[in-house]
């Protein structure tokens, strides 16, 4: 088991045993769907594509790609980012 793998245990560990959000813990990325109009991400990494038909989101855990229509950047904070329009896909990438 590799020093990572042992770190990221430990931490699942930790995050089980005080009831801590895993998502705080784990640096993981936390994506809240609304319907098909509305992506929140919180703790990203950066936007890497933008366009009307796709948005693609850097994470701790790979790239999230959003695809539809009409999509449209509505809040960009340093943790946080709203994409609204009319939503088809939303996906984690390698």
């Amino acid at each position: 088991m590799s020093w990572r793998d042992r770190k990221k245990q430990i931490q699942q560990q930790v995050a089980n045993t005080f009831d801590i959000p895993r998502d705080l813990m784990l640096d993981l990325p936390k994506v809240i769907l609304v319907g098909d109009v509305q992506v929140l991400i919180e703790n990203h990494r950066g936007i890497m594509v933008y366009t009307p038909e796709t948005v693609k989101v850097s994470t701790t855990v790979g790239d999230l790609a959003i695809t539809g229509t009409d999509l449209t950047l509505k809040n960009i904070l340093p943790d946080e980012i709203m994409v609204e329009g009319r939503i088809k896909s939303v996906i984690f990438t390698d």
